[in-house]
């Protein structure tokens, strides 16, 4: 496994553990603030909650943009990575081990973009809330 795909691995593992910690926090302060708002919302509630519905698509759409473009951009040098060994002299470049790691590395590249944009919006939510004050 060549240093960059250990790295995209671990920026993976740390981004999904922070997500892991960050959800349960926000989740716990939105529902404690949904028992405490009652039948008649204040202004500060509600634009909360329309906000929180408003920023899962906002964030899923853009995890879902960056896997597609990313996914394309993957594709593509996939191909050239083919190409090029085919026109090469020596065809031995491209061996089963090194297709696996390109095809591995590329893999966790799509997923690390998909988890950026839902990872960043969770956590500056349970940062953002922490600070608030709950009544």
């Amino acid at each position: 496994m060549s240093i960059r795909t250990t790295r995209n691995a671990k920026s993976i593992v740390a981004k999904s553990t922070e997500l892991a910690l960050a959800v349960p926090q926000v989740v716990a302060h939105r529902v404690a603030r949904m028992a405490n708002a009652g039948p008649t919302l204040s202004a500060r509630d509600l634009k909360e909650f329309n906000g929180m519905v408003a920023e899962k698509h906002v964030a899923f759409a853009q995890a879902w943009q960056a896997m597609a473009t990313h996914t394309m951009l993957a594709s593509q040098a996939m191909v050239f990575s083919f190409a090029r060994s085919f026109w090469s002299p020596t065809r031995a470049k491209n061996t089963p081990a090194k297709v696996a790691a390109q095809v591995r590395g590329l893999a966790l590249g799509v997923l690390g973009k998909g988890l950026a944009p839902v990872h960043r919006k969770a956590t500056a939510n349970a940062r953002r809330l922490g600070r608030s004050k709950r009544r």
